[in-house]
């Protein structure tokens, strides 16, 4: 190597990946690493968290290897990988015996700079042999939060991966994650014997993000106004629907179907080759809704999904954040939406009481659920709740998610919250809201008769409001820690200590008013936000076009079509119109490989386009 001079970090950038400079902490990050310093990274996801590693794996001398925790993610890293000209490969279970030995080969040999490997396979000892006949430039560990007890997504296997340093001491190791509050990024450094190793936080803000929470009110219509309302209908736009359950899932999916869309199914209870499948097809075509269960999504490196939505509560902040982050990575406007009931958090609440977690990590999971309802029942901006959460105050509203866009009134709510309170009291403390409900508007049915609660003092006192606004102030009661649901039978209400103020009525209770349900079909809204930043009709029509160029490109290789080009890119061509090679400098994402391979592929798609207009 005597005479050989590295390139330096950005040369990398512009010469690779085809950008002009570095944003936020990716500079810092990576000249720490490539000088041989360990770190630990939390960049919101699209903040280009990939390139912390994979640009010092260029610059540094040897194969660097990437643990990460899914084989579709590792594939799909693999694929953008090679199309740059980067030497990658993944070893994982889809390898034949005969590839594993070629590109254990290419190791040894020092012909690639990049491996991708399962956790499970690094700590062989086969394997750990195998690197000790090789030069490592680093180890890069993705979704590190796995990593932590504290965090939503454990895996135990990754607690093994503390031998890094003991095996490699001289080696750089980056650990990387989008989600982790400050507890879970101590324990992420000290399980992984990064206590020397610098932290860079980069903020956990995704502002293209539009954050919507709407009360639950036949949540399947709900979802259907959304999409067509705010997504284009059928076909038009990628999205993920997160159900809690496989049964709804897969009722979830045929009833989309059933309306249009071509939506798939994703949970650990389906095959794993009819999974596989979907999520191929998911991450290969445009236009798919995937109507999923948590098991999907973890590293999904799909730039253009244009929405999350949940028709459930998810279990947790982190969750939700980590969740709602696959939507938008490529920065371009996304939504957030989320449907949430009574029933949810009793679902949840039993989901907690029922594992074998100890007392202690319940009491956390508690904890983590009380603050998702939080969010769900705020008056104030929803972004800031969330960025508060993860420890950043300070931020104004936002502006672009609902409770800005629409601000929820605030009231004075004691006296509906005591009337409420009561009747839970009145009811022996043994129902949920449907029932409690029904005693406070004065329903004379089978149920109220039989327990003989029309004869409480609390029956019918409840008449000003309609029950849609009581589930509502049931809900903020719930959130505001006033009312408990009871987790081990059917989901009772129970009142808490912190109540008795509010019933003495030394306590006053400031409740949102919320809107009525929205009634009537789903129809599109004329002033939906664009798919794209475009506002040339003509630059819109080019930009298609060039998505499928891109998609007969995809297909013919049998990759994701955002391995070809970013749409970031194609919104770059569509503005500039490039006729000439040279009109291709600068172009977002078009480093040497991509311009050398498409860059007359692009040139001529443009020239076909303006010939047809002409």
């Amino acid at each position: 190597m005597t005479g050989f001079s590295m390139p330096t970090p950005l040369q990398i950038l512009n010469s690779v990946f085809g950008f002009p400079a570095f944003r936020g902490q990716q500079a810092e990050v990576i000249e720490h690493v490539v000088a041989g310093g360990d770190a630990l990274v939390l960049m919101p996801t699209g903040a280009g968290k990939s390139l912390c590693y994979q640009v010092p794996a260029l610059c540094r001398d040897g194969v660097a290897v990437v643990v990460s925790p899914l084989i579709a993610l590792m594939q799909n890293q693999v694929e953008a990988l090679n199309q740059l000209g980067v030497r990658a490969a993944a070893l994982n279970s889809a390898r034949s015996l005969d590839e594993v030995r070629v590109i254990e080969r290419r190791m040894r040999a020092g012909e690639l700079d990049l491996v991708y490997v399962a956790p499970e396979r690094l700590v062989l000892p086969g394997f750990l042999a195998l690197l000790d006949e090789c030069r490592i430039a680093l180890f890069a560990i993705d979704e590190a939060h796995c990593v932590s007890q504290w965090g939503h997504d454990f895996r135990p296997e990754y607690l093994q991966l503390a031998l890094l340093h003991e095996r490699f001491p001289h080696v750089p190791r980056i650990a990387l994650t989008a989600t982790a509050d400050g507890p879970t990024r101590r324990d992420i450094a000290e399980r992984l014997n990064l206590g020397d190793g610098r932290h860079f936080v980069a903020g956990f803000d995704r502002p293209n993000i539009r954050y919507r929470i709407a009360a639950k009110n036949n949540a399947r219509e709900q979802l259907l106004r959304f999409l067509a309302a705010e997504h284009g209908g059928p076909g038009a736009e990628s999205g993920i629907v997160y159900c809690l359950s496989r049964a709804k899932v897969e009722e979830t999916a045929s009833w989309l179907a059933g309306k249009g869309y071509t939506a798939l199914a994703y949970h650990a209870g389906l095959d794993q080759p009819v999974r596989a499948a979907n999520q191929e097809r998911f991450l290969r075509e445009d236009g798919i809704v995937m109507v999923a269960t948590i098991a999907f999504g973890m590293g999904i490196d799909k730039p253009d999904v244009r929405f999350v939505a949940h028709l459930d509560l998810p279990k947790s902040l982190e969750a939700y954040y980590q969740e709602t982050g696959r939507a938008g990575r490529d920065g371009m406007p996304a939504d957030a939406w989320m449907a949430y009931g009574l029933e949810d958090v009793a679902k949840l609440g039993q989901f907690i009481a029922s594992s074998p977690s100890s007392d202690a990590q319940k009491r956390i999971e508690r904890g983590k659920l009380n603050a998702l309802l939080g969010l769900c029942e705020t008056a104030r901006c929803r972004r800031q709740v969330l960025l508060e959460y993860f420890g950043e105050t300070g931020a104004g509203p936002c502006g672009n998610c609902d409770t800005c866009l629409e601000p929820v009134a605030s009231f004075d709510g004691t006296e509906l919250a005591r009337k409420a309170l009561s009747c839970v009291y009145r009811t022996g403390e043994s129902f949920g809201a449907g029932h409690v409900i029904d005693v406070l508007l004065g329903k004379d049915n089978d149920k109220v008769q039989r327990f003989g609660h029309q004869n409480l003092s609390t029956f019918g006192i409840g008449t000003e409001l309609p029950a849609e606004q009581w589930r509502s102030v049931l809900r903020q009661l719930v959130a505001a820690g006033l009312l408990a649901i009871d987790t081990e039978g059917h989901g009772a209400f129970k009142l808490t200590e912190a109540c008795r103020p509010v019933l003495r009525g030394e306590a006053r209770v400031d409740l949102r008013r919320d809107p009525l349900p929205a009634r009537g079909k789903a129809k599109a809204s004329a002033g939906r936000k664009p798919a794209t930043p475009l506002t040339d009709p003509s630059d819109e029509a080019l930009f298609q076009h060039l998505r499928a160029e891109r998609m007969v490109l995809a297909k013919a290789q049998g990759v994701p079509s955002y391995v070809i080009w970013h749409d970031s890119t194609l919104l770059d061509i569509a503005r500039r119109r490039p006729r000439r090679p040279q009109d291709l400098d600068g172009v977002a994402g078009l480093g040497e490989a991509k311009r050398e391979r498409y860059g007359q592929v692009l040139l001529d798609a443009v020239a076909a386009f303006e010939a047809r207009r002409e």
